[in-house]
């Protein structure tokens, strides 16, 4: 597992995104392969309803529109549970499906999984972290280590 996470952290433009099969908060499954021929801005945040996952989230929400007028498909991902997500979901009006990744499969496929530290104490957890992946399916951009405010709206310049 931890040569795939390893492998999984060099993921930069050009490289084939990996494949997934995911459901979303209402059990709807969702692959790679069937988004081919569209742009997908896959997003990796940490936890549901935290106050930077929020912030993100609604920002992808509020360019939402912007993001489907250039055929680009919007999937947040966390390790969250689908009764969590759907709460998530509902509370601030999200548009677009969060996919489950309780096993952390997906997160460790992309590898963004990775040790953190906060306050002295290290833990396991996602780094905020967005895949541009083009109609080939191949990834066009990946950003790593995300800052929150704006980064929404800069993902939506770059397409």
């Amino acid at each position: 597992m931890a040569t795939k996470t390893t492998k999984a952290a060099e993921l930069k433009a050009g490289d084939a995104a990996p494949g997934f099969e995911a459901l979303d908060e209402t059990g709807a499954k969702h692959s790679l392969k069937s988004y081919r021929g569209r742009t997908v801005i896959l997003y990796f945040y940490p936890k549901d309803d935290t106050p930077g996952c929020t912030q993100e989230s609604c920002d992808f929400r509020d360019l939402s529109s912007q993001f489907g007028k250039k055929k680009a498909v919007i999937l947040g991902v966390s390790p969250d549970s689908a009764k969590s997500h759907q709460k998530f979901k509902d509370k601030h009006g999200l548009s677009f499906p969060l996919l489950v990744d309780e096993d952390k499969a997906l997160c460790q496929a992309y590898g963004v999984w990775k040790e953190k530290s906060m306050y002295g104490r290290t833990y396991m957890g996602v780094e905020r972290s967005t895949f541009v992946i083009g109609p080939d399916g191949r990834i066009v951009e990946a950003h790593r280590k995300v800052s929150v405010s704006g980064h929404a709206k800069s993902i939506l310049e770059t397409l």
